[in-house]
C-alpha cells in the first residue's frame, strides 16, 4: 500500500478516537443500577399493526350507590293519591254512578290506587299490566267505587310512542254500568325533531273505542312540559287537553240527548317534589316523589255531559 493511502486511514481512525473519547466525557460512567439520565427516552411497549394506541383517559369507573339505577327489564310505575272529586274525561264519576244506579254519594275525599308493571324488551314492544282502584268512603253501594284493569303496549318508534291496549271498567255491585273499550295513543317526541335535550310540548292524540256497553268514541288530544328546578329536587308540569266524543252515549246530558261534539277541556298543573333529595334516598330504590295535582274542567257543548269544577288532590309516586 502506498505511503498516501496509508496516511489517510490514519487520519479517519484518529478522528473516529477523538469523537468517541469526546461521547464519553460528556455521557459520565454509571453503575448497573443507577436509575437513567433525565434525558434518556424511555421505552416504549411494542404495538401491534391493529391494536390501538393507549387511552390517556381512566377506565370508567362503576356508579355509585346513589347512582346506580334499573337498568333491568322490568320497570314499575305507582300513584298513591288522595283527590277532592274523581272527574275522569271530563265527568264526576260519582255523579255519574248515581245517575246510573240512582243512589248519590256524598262528597268526601277519593282515595286512589294507579299502579303499572312494564316489561323492557329492548327494540320491540314493551308489554305492560296495570290496575287503577278509586276507593269513596262514603259511598252507599260499596267502598270500591271502581276497578279499572288495563293492559297493552308500548312501542318507542323516535320520533313517535305508540301504546295500545284494553280497559276495563268494573263497577262492584254495579254491573249494569261495567263496560270495556280498546285505545290508542300517539306521543309525539317533539325533542328528536326540533334537535333538543328535552321535549317541548309532547302532544298527544287519544283514541277509544267502547265495545261493550256505548259502541262509541272519545277522541283527546293535549300537551304537557316539565319545568325543572334546578338543584331543588321540583318539577313543576303545566297541562291542557281537549275532547271531542262520537256517538257515545256515556256522555249523554239526556235520554235523547246529542252523543257527540266536542264535550270538555282540562287546564291544570302537576307539581312533583324528589324525596330521593330531601330524604338523600339512593336512585338504587327508585325515584319517590310528593306530587300535588291542580285542574280546571270545563264543559263545551251544552248538550253534552260535563263539569263546571276546579278539583285536585296530592300523592305519593315511586318509579323504579
Amino acid at each position: 500500500m502506498s505511503r498516501p493511502v496509508w496516511s489517510i486511514v490514519l487520519l479517519l481512525a484518529a478522528l473516529v478516537s477523538l469523537a468517541h473519547a469526546q461521547d464519553e466525557q460528556a455521557r459520565p460512567l454509571r453503575l448497573a443500577n443507577d436509575p437513567p439520565p433525565l434525558d434518556m427516552p424511555l421505552p416504549q411497549p411494542l404495538l401491534l399493526a391493529d391494536q390501538p394506541p393507549p387511552s390517556v383517559y381512566g377506565l370508567p369507573t362503576p356508579p355509585g350507590e346513589k347512582e346506580a339505577i334499573n337498568y333491568g327489564g322490568i320497570h314499575l310505575d305507582i300513584k298513591v293519591s288522595y283527590f277532592s272529586n274523581y272527574v275522569y274525561r271530563g265527568v264526576d264519576r260519582s255523579d255519574y254512578i248515581a245517575r246510573a244506579t240512582g243512589r248519590q254519594a256524598t262528597d268526601r275525599a277519593n282515595f286512589q290506587f294507579d299502579g303499572k308493571l312494564m316489561f323492557d324488551l329492548g327494540n320491540l314492544p314493551h308489554p305492560f299490566i296495570g290496575i287503577f282502584t278509586n276507593v269513596l268512603d262514603s259511598d252507599p253501594v260499596s267502598n270500591f267505587q271502581e276497578v279499572r284493569p288495563f293492559f297493552g303496549f308500548d312501542w318507542k318508534i323516535r320520533p313517535v310512542v305508540l301504546s295500545v291496549g284494553d280497559t276495563i271498567y268494573e263497577f262492584p255491585d254495579r254491573k249494569d254500568v261495567n263496560t270495556g273499550e280498546a285505545w290508542a295513543r300517539v306521543l309525539l317526541d317533539d325533542a328528536a325533531l326540533l334537535k333538543r335535550d328535552e321535549p317541548l310540548l309532547s302532544p298527544y292524540l287519544f283514541a277509544a273505542y267502547d265495545y261493550d256497553r256505548y259502541s262509541g268514541w272519545y277522541f283527546e288530544m293535549g300537551i304537557s312540559h316539565d319545568f325543572v328546578i334546578e338543584k331543588t329536587g321540583i318539577t313543576i308540569t303545566p297541562v291542557a287537553d281537549v275532547a271531542y266524543v262520537l256517538n257515545h252515549g256515556e256522555f249523554k246530558k239526556t235520554p235523547g240527548g246529542s252523543s257527540t261534539g266536542f264535550q270538555h277541556y282540562d287546564i291544570g298543573v302537576i307539581g312533583r317534589y324528589s324525596l330521593n333529595n330531601l330524604l338523600n334516598i339512593p336512585l338504587r330504590y327508585g325515584n319517590w316523589s310528593i306530587n300535588g295535582y291542580l285542574y280546571y274542567t270545563g264543559g263545551i257543548d251544552s248538550d253534552l255531559q260535563a263539569e263546571d269544577a276546579v278539583w285536585g288532590g296530592a300523592g305519593i309516586q315511586l318509579t323504579y
